[in-house]
């Protein structure tokens, strides 16, 4: 298994990668690490809210394609979150100085990119947890021009 860093995986850059590292994956989920620290995109000084859990969850399923995909030997390329179900997190935030551990294990995924993965992060006294929607189109690039209506394979209607 082969750790590749952060920034390899994800499609992001700067401020807006918000995982530090990849612990673990396979062909069926991921474990990534997240170190709150005041400065941080998101970052108030009572912390990371709890709300940006959802961001760090789908951050790790696009790190698990990027996995996915760099391990077959191909690149990495953007996905698309398509939604969230029942997100409970019994912390309102994250506080500075807490390692975060997210976790994504797929439940469903088929050759067209669609995808849903259950989600969850913990540390010490918190726990979050969700079900995402993603869709990794092979190429996302018609999805990602604005200019032309495309139905859920990437062709016009």
């Amino acid at each position: 298994m082969t750790l590749w860093p952060i920034d390899q995986l994800l499609p992001h850059a700067g401020r807006m990668i918000l995982l530090d590292r990849v612990v673990a994956w396979d062909a069926e989920r991921i474990v990534v690490e997240r170190a709150v620290r005041a400065g941080d995109a998101f970052v108030d000084a009572g912390g990371l809210p709890a709300w940006a859990g959802v961001e760090l969850m789908a951050q790790a399923i696009a790190a698990w394609n990027g996995c996915q995909v760099l391990a077959a030997g191909g690149d990495v390329r953007p996905g698309f979150l398509l939604g969230t179900r029942s997100y409970r997190a019994d912390v309102d935030t994250f506080p500075p100085g807490t390692r975060l551990t997210i976790e994504a294990v797929r439940q469903f995924h088929d050759d067209d990119g669609m995808g849903a993965f259950a989600c969850r992060i913990d540390a010490p006294g918190m726990h979050a947890e969700a079900r995402l929607t993603v869709f990794s189109p092979p190429d996302p690039t018609p999805f990602l021009d604005p200019r032309h209506p495309l139905d859920s394979r990437g062709t016009p209607p």
